[in-house]
């Protein structure tokens, strides 16, 4: 069988591997990914995980933002049987999605039809879901909206952090994606249509990382843990933006005020609409990362108050 494997970001690294160990029964004509971008405070290109493992594999590689007609044109040129798609960052419309004799399958990181979208386990993990999971399915025109061919199911930790539980789901669903090539491959592969409630989930923004400490402490908390590592939860503190790496709840501390920040010389706490949360690691604006104790030492203020709503 051949390939075209499309993917960006690290999470789909471990299936472009996995695939690539399946030769010579399975082929990589080509791999797809977006195009260099600037990185860091400098701003250098730097390719992208996936080109870079494609790279370290020997592949071809297609890098391209846009996928269309020149794109469509290139991967018609070597008559794959199939697509693979992992988080590539883009859509795949007509008369690309036709292009592959078997067209394309999706590997996606949660148990459609709930969390449809760019960022499934992000939002997954900001809606206190407490099972996640992948699916591999067809993909059509309508998103992630395609006949299933196999979903797999997963606790999330009470403290892990959307970037924790996506490495891990990568991991697992890149042998997922395998087992399902191989059911592909023989002939034996079955397809079910999706049911139950749809839920999406759009790309975040800044703002989806502000936190909102009116809310209850676990819906900060689950909020705090789902943006990390990005965009990166924050609060605003007369008017400066600080980022909140790490923090854990705080149960057995007396309530603050929403918003309101003491520390005790050991640490940190912050209200929320119930009770605290200690802040263990923070990142002021213009300043380094720092255990959030030195940040406050350095402050040399008795109480402080941080911007309630988001």
């Amino acid at each position: 069988m051949k390939i075209v494997f499309a993917g960006t970001p690290a999470p789909a690294v471990p299936s472009l591997e996995r695939l690539a160990l399946l030769a010579p029964a399975v082929e990589i004509a080509a791999v797809i990914t977006r195009t260099d971008a600037p990185l860091g405070r400098k701003r250098v290109l730097t390719p992208s995980p996936v080109a870079e493992a494609a790279d370290r594999l020997g592949l071809d590689v297609i890098k391209t933002n846009r996928l269309g007609d020149e794109a469509t044109a290139r991967i018609a040129a070597l008559t794959p049987d199939l697509g693979v798609i992992v988080a590539y960052g883009g859509l795949v419309r007509e008369p690309l999605l036709s292009t592959p004799r078997l067209g394309w399958i999706n590997l996606h990181f949660s148990v459609l039809p709930r969390w449809r979208g760019a960022a499934p386990v992000q939002h997954s993990v900001i809606a206190g879901d407490t099972e996640t999971g992948a699916a591999v399915f067809q993909l059509v025109a309508g998103l992630d909206a395609g006949p299933v061919f196999t979903q797999s199911r997963t606790p999330i930790g009470p403290h892990e952090t959307a970037g924790n539980l996506l490495a891990r789901l990568a991991e697992s669903g890149a042998e997922q994606l395998a087992d399902t090539m191989r059911s592909i491959a023989v002939g034996t592969a079955s397809a079910r249509e999706q049911t139950g409630e749809v839920t999406l989930a759009p790309k975040l923004t800044l703002d989806d990382a502000r936190l909102d400490l009116a809310e209850p402490a676990e819906r900060v908390y689950s909020r705090l843990r789902g943006v990390t590592p990005e965009p990166g939860a924050f609060v605003e503190i007369d008017g400066m933006r600080v980022k909140v790496l790490e923090a854990a709840p705080a149960r057995d501390r007396a309530r603050l005020a929403p918003g309101e920040l003491q520390g005790d010389g050991r640490a940190v706490f912050l209200g929320t609409g119930t009770e605290p949360l200690e802040l263990v690691t923070v990142h002021p604006a213009g300043k380094k990362a720092m255990r959030a104790a030195d940040w406050w030492r350095g402050l040399g203020a008795a109480t402080m108050q941080a911007e309630v709503s988001r």
